[in-house]
């Protein structure tokens, strides 16, 4: 299975934008998920966008475990519920960005699934 060569390995974001993320678990059943680690470097940042899917409702559920310094604040057109440490939101329907880090670095427990 692919997502195994992925468990518990750094890997680039996909937005290319210099953050990483490292999947803890994903799973097929009873609900597609993923949980990963994300890591935002000084000078990472993730440009304003949408996660398309193919069918369902995506949701996602972010805990903010470590804030920059300076920068990396999320952003989210229509958040579900939002706190400074949790971000919870539709990213399939909702654009959502995360500035750029201009000091320090920034970590996020990131849960997902569709429905």
């Amino acid at each position: 299975m692919a997502a195994m060569k992925k468990l518990f390995r750094w890997q680039k974001g996909r937005q290319e934008t210099g953050y990483d993320k490292l999947l803890l678990a994903t799973g097929r059943r009873p609900i597609p998920f993923d949980v990963y680690l994300l890591r935002f470097p000084e000078g990472s940042l993730v440009p304003a966008h949408i996660d398309k899917v193919l069918d369902g409702k995506h949701f996602r559920l972010n805990f903010v475990l470590k804030q920059a310094k300076q920068g990396g604040k999320f952003i989210c057109n229509t958040p579900i519920y939002e706190s400074s440490r949790v971000k919870f939101f539709r990213p399939d329907i909702s654009e959502h960005q995360v500035t750029r880090v201009t000091s320090g670095r920034r970590y996020v427990l990131s849960i997902g699934w569709v429905k």
